[in-house]
């Protein structure tokens, strides 16, 4: 949207009519009265114009062309440095999972051009599918794989067994202190009985936050699998745009849960909106970590 707004806005002939319009205005003693005209009338434009798909489909090209040129003449984008120690945390298995997923992204989106090319297609660059909503799943899938890595971690490092023999025994020395009549004993085991409780609800909580982690990961794996191959079969970008969004717009559930998880990766501040990770290259960055 900022980039529709910048457009239409730096337009030769707007700034013309906008810039005359207001001198105007401003030498009539009307000025008052007219200057909000002035200005009415340039957000009834920009309103307008940014709604037309087909201002949004070229601002589209142009950006994308322009991101193809920059690639073209110098090194491909290098990840953040937030995403290269997100990336860096997490073990060899997880690293490859990403990379797969994310050249199989790049790769069908590559494929889907190609096609509409060979299809005697000239505005074929114009209609590759957009790809905010693809860095926004995308990156939800990275954020993902590192809460799992925290919550793995954090499970490994707890024995459940020991958690619950702990507990009955604690509970047959409270039966036993309550007949002896020392109320200092009692008190200490009571708190030490609600500490190992705590403990086991703490192990309960993580345990179902990593199933549930598992079970995003493979559903969002599924869901950028499956647009990306949507695009060698549809010729409709407008189709596949709304595909990514509508997708994108169906994690929010997951991204609120992500983010009550973010305590466990240490990463809470970090990166709020998704960078650019369909036009990153991070297989270089991952071969160097492997």
């Amino acid at each position: 949207m900022r980039d529709y707004l910048k457009e239409a806005f730096l337009f030769r002939w707007n700034l013309l009519f906008l810039l005359g319009g207001t001198a105007a205005a401003a030498m009539t003693p009307l000025a008052p009265v007219l200057l909000p005209l002035v200005a009415a009338g340039e957000l009834t434009y920009l309103t307008g114009l940014i709604s037309i798909p087909r201002f949004r489909a070229a601002i589209d090209a142009k950006l994308h062309a322009a991101g193809a040129e920059a690639r073209a003449s110098g090194a491909p984008a290098t990840p953040p440095v937030s995403i290269v120690t997100m990336l860096s945390g997490l073990p060899a298995d997880a690293r490859t999972r990403f990379e797969r997923l994310h050249t199989r992204c790049v790769d069908m989106r590559g494929i889907a051009a190609g096609v509409r090319g060979a299809a005697g297609d000239p505005n074929a660059g114009a209609e590759e599918i957009r790809t905010p909503g693809l860095d926004r799943l995308l990156w939800l899938f990275l954020r993902l794989l590192l809460s799992k890595t925290a919550l793995d971690r954090f499970l490994a490092s707890m024995d459940e067994p020991q958690i619950n023999t702990r507990l009955a025994d604690l509970r047959k020395s409270l039966e036993t202190a309550k007949t002896g009549g020392d109320e200092r004993i009692v008190r200490s085991l009571q708190d030490n009985l609600a500490s190992t409780e705590l403990r086991l609800d703490n192990f309960t909580r993580a345990k179902k936050n990593a199933e549930f982690v598992s079970i995003e990961l493979d559903r969002i794996e599924g869901k950028i699998q499956t647009i990306a191959e949507m695009a060698v079969n549809r010729q409709d970008p407008d189709f596949l745009s709304s595909q990514v969004d509508s997708a994108a717009d169906s994690m929010r559930q997951t991204e609120k849960a992500v983010s009550e998880l973010q305590h466990l990766t240490g990463l809470a501040g970090e990166l709020a909106e998704p960078p650019p990770i369909m036009e990153t290259d991070f297989r270089r960055v991952l071969r160097h970590d492997a």
